[in-house]
């Protein structure tokens, strides 16, 4: 996995974790986003400013301590990413929505299509 250098405000934080306590869902808007955010957080899933280098590998089995949906493209099979959001959303159901969009001719990577991902059973 990759290195990725990051920064989550201290306004960021606050926000985030005034939104957790109000029962408010906790969107990222890309798996660069998942990432910092689970970098910032406690194990509590509190969230506290940093700023640096990431190096965390989320991989089916990790649990979410901040996110609770994600919008993100379609990721390169075989990807680091792709693992992500097998993570987050379960690899059968994550695997289900790639071969329809293969099926449908959906575009993969940074300029393809999108899709709002929701948390598998947990």
């Amino acid at each position: 996995m990759h290195a990725e250098w990051l920064s989550v405000s201290a306004a960021t934080a606050e926000q985030v974790n005034a939104a957790r306590t109000a029962g408010r869902r906790i969107v990222a808007v890309g798996t660069t986003v998942v990432r910092a955010l689970e970098t910032a957080s406690g194990v509590d899933g509190t969230l506290a400013a940093f700023l640096g280098d990431t190096e965390i590998f989320i991989y089916p089995g990790y649990r979410f301590r901040v996110v609770d949906a994600l919008l993100t493209n379609f990721h390169l099979p075989e990807s680091t990413l792709l693992m992500l959001v097998c993570a987050f959303a379960g690899t059968e159901q994550v695997l289900a929505a790639y071969r329809h969009a293969v099926a449908e001719r959906y575009r993969f990577y940074s300029y393809g299509d999108a899709m709002f991902v929701t948390p598998a059973a947990r």
